[in-house]
């Protein structure tokens, strides 16, 4: 016989025994519950004073049997086994409700979570102990759930209540067509296109208006990745869940929410503990993605030099080594391909900590060798006087363009986020005839991860001997103050503050003249320097760019001449 789940604590022996004995039961596949079946749980249920369910397969076998108390029952805890996209679980459990209550949150939780074909209750007469009604429910496996009258998504599919005699659904004809949907879905999904699916998530305990920016600026890196973004959730809370991030009730709605638009990842606009990944993911078999780690997705893709390449590696490495959980099953074992699997750095996570410290240790030598190199080659510019101008500012604000179109290059340049990872640097003629280098650099980023930055510290060492920099900002993006603002920060972390700036407003005939006038105003007010509006894509608006260049470099400076 096998055990009892749940708690039967205090059960007498025979009890034990009667309740044990519904594992020889079987109903009859095409039936959610027979009369007699109900009645045996029901009596037991009354005499017990406790909710007892059964777990039964497609075949009517009854799989698992488990005990609660008055209020509640607890499912064993097989979420760890997966379940196909297209399919529930194969169980549909059938349990008493004491109360007369509706499906509980706790029931319809436990269907979406499990991904179980089925959940019934049965109402037991508090004084017969015999079966009343039959209260079922099943998911709705459409990838655009319908909304509910109140605008919320409707998860769920109620069936009539009836009584066990009275129950005259096909189950099996049910689950078999509900299946088929989904099945359908997911493949018209999959037809549309072969990406990875996700949810984006932003918990704040800010303004909501800067929770909205900021999963604004999340989307864009995810559709940068190649993700394909399926839904957004928004929540404040007074302070940060230090498990799983989110509170409880607003979790298991987004999981639901997942299983519902067959989603693969959920991408969290923050960077998670290791505890909070593994909390997470103990609810789910969906990849868990922070936003460091989206980032890092982003830069393997990007990644096309031997130096970007190892760059990427090292902070690959240094944001898992700390998530390693040695001699446990990690949530970061769901991670070998795919968004947040892929790259130069992607590492078995079976790798012991030792082997990891030494892979780092090799890449920061090889770094620091590449830096040397760059430090002879910058001597020599300096040697013959030849000043360095660096382009810099916000991921996507139009820098590769600029230097196309300043230098006649064709330098790799495209409307996303990060398509420059390795720095390229060009001549450029000044109007009063004089010739200077030009440095096309890494874009930043608000809350660029740490390794990353110091991943790329010798990238960024060009721009250390800069006589100028030209901080190039979208003027047409609704967050350009913030923009403006994350770059500043950056180049003061890195110690190159001192360099003189010139600010350039990029993208200006994307937007509306009254509003740039405005924003040049602003800053105007602010910083006492008048930005220089241009458009990267329109030569005839670099002609003040060239001039304000040349103002801006040192008078004394020689004139070099290019052999």
């Amino acid at each position: 016989m096998r055990s009892l789940h749940g708690n039967t604590h205090g059960l007498k022996p025979n009890q034990l025994r009667r309740i044990e004995k519904l594992y020889t039961r079987r109903i009859p596949p095409h039936e959610i519950v027979t009369p007699e079946f109900a009645r045996q749980l029901s009596e037991l249920s009354h005499e017990t004073n406790r909710q007892i369910g059964a777990l039964i397969d497609r075949k009517g076998y009854v799989e698992y049997v488990v005990v609660g108390d008055a209020r509640r029952i607890e499912l064993p805890d097989f979420k760890r086994v997966r379940v196909a996209g297209d399919r529930f679980r194969g169980l549909r459990f059938v349990h008493t409700h004491l109360r007369r209550e509706e499906l509980t949150r706790d029931d319809l939780t436990d269907l979406a979570l499990l991904r179980l074909d089925l959940m019934a209750a049965i109402e037991v007469d508090e004084r017969s102990g015999l079966p009343g009604i039959v209260r079922s429910a099943h998911l709705l496996p459409s990838t655009a759930p319908e909304l509910s009258p109140n605008g919320n998504s409707k998860s769920f599919s109620f069936l009539d209540p009836a009584v066990p005699s009275q129950l005259d659904v096909d189950f099996l004809e049910l689950i078999e067509a509900l299946e088929s949907e989904m099945a359908r879905n997911r493949r018209t999904a999959r037809r549309a296109s072969n990406a990875d699916r996700a949810i984006l998530v932003n918990v704040s305990t800010g303004f909501i208006s800067e929770a909205e920016d900021s999963i604004a600026e999340l989307r864009e890196l995810t559709q940068s990745a190649g993700v394909i973004v399926l839904d957004e959730m928004i929540q404040r809370r007074p302070s940060i869940d230090p498990r799983t991030v989110l509170g409880k009730g607003k979790l298991e709605e987004l999981l639901i929410r997942a299983m519902q638009l067959g989603a693969d990842a959920i991408i969290f606009d923050r960077e998670l503990q290791a505890a909070q990944v593994r909390s997470i993911s103990e609810a789910t078999d969906l990849k868990v993605i922070d936003r460091s780690q989206l980032i890092l997705d982003i830069f393997a893709q990007r990644a096309q030099s031997h130096e970007g390449k190892i760059q990427v590696e090292l902070a690959q490495l240094k944001y898992i080594l700390p998530r390693l959980v040695m001699g446990q099953t990690s949530a970061f074992s769901r991670l070998a391909g795919g968004i947040g699997g892929r790259g130069p750095g992607e590492t078995k996570l079976e790798t012991d900590r030792r082997r990891v410290r030494d892979r780092i240790h090799r890449l920061e030598k090889e770094l620091a060798a590449q830096s040397k190199r760059r430090e002879q080659r910058r001597k020599e510019r300096r040697r013959h006087d030849v000043p360095t101008i660096s382009i810099v500012g916000y991921t996507n604000a139009g820098k590769s363009t600029l230097l196309n179109a300043l230098t006649q290059s064709e330098v790799l340049a495209e409307s996303r986020m990060f398509a420059t990872l390795d720095p390229t640097t060009r001549r450029l003629r000044l109007p009063r005839e004089r010739e200077v280098i030009i440095n096309d650099t890494v874009g930043f980023i608000r809350d660029l991860p740490p390794d990353l930055l110091e991943a790329f510290r010798s990238t960024l060492e060009e721009i250390e001997g800069s006589r100028l920099l030209l901080h190039v900002v979208d003027a047409s993006n609704p967050r350009w103050q913030q923009q403006i603002a994350s770059v500043d920060r950056i180049l003061t972390e890195l110690k190159f503050d001192q360099i003189p700036r010139l600010l350039v407003f990029n993208k200006v005939d994307l937007i509306d003249k009254a509003d740039l006038g405005a924003r040049v105003r602003s800053v105007s007010i602010e910083s006492g320097q008048a930005p220089v509006a241009i458009s990267a894509t329109n030569k005839k608006t670099l002609t003040l760019l060239l001039e304000r260049i040349d103002e801006a470099l040192p008078r004394e400076l020689a004139q070099p001449t290019f052999q």
